[in-house]
């Protein structure tokens, strides 16, 4: 399987709503002017490594990963590098836009555009970050605005860019309304959609996540399968569920075939991330069996 959503840092350094994130020991964070459980408590130290993250995936049978960036974390290309080079079968990363022109991106897969946080949501002013992307032959990732506040411009440079693979990520923002529209953007060739987040979206439901399941349905329905992507979103929805248990009620779900299954968990991923030899994932049986 192919997680097309994640998170990781060296030290938490973020940003939100103009207020610091930074880590507090014992997972926990100062998030803005809260106390949040960012990580499982384990993680004492706050380092949310690349080396903890590939001992979770070993146990998940996860074969291959892909790591996004978000403001509240901070800037990570730093660490991302070390990561890339050092992990080149099982991971892809990101670079961070951060309303800046980007720097040297050759050790990047894709560009993470924050969009829902830009100050300006006109997506048409990011010529030159899509530009890039196409010169470079990266992905660019997408975390929109609620509903459709940015899809008619990111229609527009989908029409531009249509070399560009775009990712829209938190499977569209599916708990809030007018999410659909932002989901009929993978019906361009070019544009998929991710579940980043999906658990954390119907949280107040919880495990199962029957409404999760009817939402992926809902989106194949609209743009197909082969379009959709499964996600975690690690570490922070850990802190509510295990790293299996973020794709196995999808597996478990009687509503979807065993092919769409193998397209949502892998085919899509592979192809749009463009990940090779990915290793075998044997189960490793646990202590409570």
């Amino acid at each position: 399987m192919i997680d097309a959503h994640l998170h990781l840092w060296q030290k938490q350094q973020g940003r939100v709503n103009g207020l610091p994130v930074y880590s507090l020991g014992g997972g926990r964070s100062l998030f803005g002017a809260e106390v949040r459980q960012m990580l499982p408590p384990c993680m004492t130290d706050g380092v949310n490594s690349a080396e903890r993250l590939l001992a979770n995936m070993d146990f998940a049978q996860v074969a291959g990963a892909v790591v996004t960036q978000e403001y509240i974390d901070g800037n990570q290309d730093a660490y991302l590098q070390q990561v890339r080079r050092e992990n080149p079968v099982r991971l892809r990363v990101c670079a961070l836009y951060e309303e800046k022109p980007l720097g040297d991106v050759s050790w990047a897969d894709g560009i993470k555009i924050c969009a829902g946080r830009l100050a300006d949501p006109d997506l048409t002013k990011l010529d030159d970050v899509f530009a890039l992307a196409r010169e470079k032959d990266l992905f660019i990732g997408l975390d929109l605005a609620d509903g459709d506040t940015q899809t008619a411009s990111l229609r527009e440079m989908i029409a531009q860019y249509p070399e560009v693979r775009m990712a829209i990520g938190h499977f569209g923002m599916v708990t809030t309304p007018g999410w659909q529209e932002q989901i009929r953007l993978a019906q361009s060739p070019n544009v998929f959609v991710e579940s980043g987040g999906i658990t954390w979206l119907f949280n107040s439901e919880f495990y199962p996540y029957p409404s999760a399941v009817r939402a992926i349905l809902e989106a194949r329905d609209i743009c197909g399968i082969h379009k959709l992507m499964w996600g975690s979103d690690y570490p922070r929805t850990m802190t509510a569920i295990t790293y299996r248990m973020s794709w196995d009620f999808v597996a478990k779900s009687p509503l979807l075939t065993a092919e769409e299954k193998q397209c949502f968990f892998h085919d899509n991923a592979q192809a749009f991330y463009r990940f090779e030899n990915l290793p075998e994932m044997p189960y490793v049986h646990h202590m409570a069996e």
